[in-house]
C-alpha cells in the first residue's frame, strides 16, 4: 500500500509545481508560500479529525515533538526557498533540482539510520543526480 501513497505523492508533487508557477506569477513568492501554508494547515487538522487521531496528540513525547518541528522548519523553509525559485526560474528545471534532495536524504539516512545503499539503488540515485545535472546544461 505504501507504494501507492509514493506514487501519490509523486503526482501532487508534480501538480504543486505547476500549479504554484501559475499561481506566483503576480504575487510575492512570500506570501504565496504563507497561503500555501495556510492550505495545508487547514487539511491537515481536518484530516486529522476525520480519522479521528486528535487524542493521539497528548501521546507526543518531547523529543518527537522537537524532531516535528525541526521538520516543519525545514519543510518551511525549503517552500520558501522553492517558491522563489520558481517565481523567477523554469519549473522544468527546478523541480529536478528540488528534487536532488533525495541525495541528502539517503546520506542522512545512512548517517542517522545506518541504512545500506544497494548497488542497485546507487546505480538509480547516480542516474537521477546524471539527470538532473544534464538538465542544467
Amino acid at each position: 500500500m505504501w507504494i501507492l501513497f509514493a506514487f501519490g505523492s509523486a503526482l501532487f508533487a508534480g501538480l504543486t509545481a505547476i500549479l504554484a508557477k501559475c499561481g506566483i506569477r503576480n504575487t510575492d513568492s512570500n506570501v504565496a508560500t504563507a497561503l500555501r501554508t495556510g492550505v495545508v494547515l487547514v487539511f491537515s487538522w481536518l484530516m486529522v479529525f476525520m480519522v479521528g487521531a486528535q487524542s493521539e496528540i497528548r501521546d507526543i513525547s518531547a523529543k518527537v515533538l522537537i524532531f516535528l518541528i525541526l521538520s516543519g522548519l525545514s519543510t518551511g523553509i525549503s517552500w520558501l526557498c522553492y517558491y522563489r525559485a520558481l517565481q523567477t526560474g523554469p519549473a522544468s528545471v527546478i523541480v529536478p533540482i528540488d528534487k536532488l534532495s533525495i541525495l541528502v536524504t539517503v546520506a542522512f539516512s545512512y548517517i542517522v539510520f545506518h541504512e545500506k545503499l544497494s548497488l542497485k539503488s546507487g546505480t538509480g540515485l547516480l542516474l537521477i543526480v546524471v539527470g538532473t545535472l544534464a538538465l542544467l546544461i
